[in-house]
């Protein structure tokens, strides 16, 4: 495993940065990191995305992994790792854009939902997968019965995740859990409530502490 894939497991946490502007990006990413978070992904539906990326690896160096979200095909995925993207994620499976970070040797996380595609994406390449949208086929439980037959296939649930749910994810056998609004409340930020923000990252980093504990997992 990378040392990218091992800070990103050791955090347990991807943020999901979706913003209305690259400076409330910022400011997001930086309320996760006073709340103990070193991983963040900034997804192509922010504004100037891929400078915001590029802004952050400079400004962080290596105190943040950050990676691209929503990165649906290769000219992207290059571009993000260009500008300084040390893993991608997709909400889908592009064989391409699996072939386009293996050539540059870095981590991606393709997006799937059935045994298929989560096998389809772990053949091709995929270091880890995105199971999203996870909350809507049962959230843990389906993490569970994913399990059951595809142990070494470390998996990412996006979508329902939440302080409330946290832990029964990471129970059930998931790898890190993505989480977005339930973290990255853009209603908070506006309100300049960005202590919140880095309250709720601590909670979500002791959940998972403490969920993998009560499993016995790493």
């Amino acid at each position: 495993m990378s040392p990218t894939l091992q800070r990103i497991h050791a955090t347990g946490l991807v943020p999901v940065i979706r913003a209305e502007s690259a400076e409330t990006a910022v400011r997001a990413i930086d309320a996760v990191r006073a709340g103990g978070v070193d991983v963040v992904e900034i997804t192509m539906t922010v504004p100037g995305a891929i400078d915001v990326i590029a802004q952050v690896a400079r400004r962080c160096g290596d105190s943040v992994v950050v990676g691209a979200g929503t990165v649906l095909d290769e000219v992207t995925a290059r571009q993000c790792i260009l500008a300084g993207a040390q893993f991608v994620v997709s909400p889908a499976l592009d064989l391409a854009t699996i072939a386009c970070c293996r050539r540059y040797g870095v981590p991606i996380v393709p997006g799937a939902l059935t045994p298929t595609e989560i096998v389809a994406a772990w053949t091709a390449g995929a270091d880890a997968v995105k199971v999203f949208p996870a909350g809507a086929l049962g959230g843990p439980s389906y993490i569970k019965s994913l399990k059951a037959p595809l142990p070494r296939i470390p998996l990412l649930p996006t979508g329902g995740v939440s302080l409330t749910t946290a832990a029964a994810f990471i129970q059930a056998g998931a790898w890190a859990l993505g989480v977005g609004a339930d973290l990255i409340d853009l209603k908070l930020l506006a309100k300049g409530e960005d202590t919140v923000i880095s309250e709720r990252a601590r909670q979500f980093v002791n959940i998972v502490a403490e969920a993998r504990a009560a499993s016995g997992s790493k």
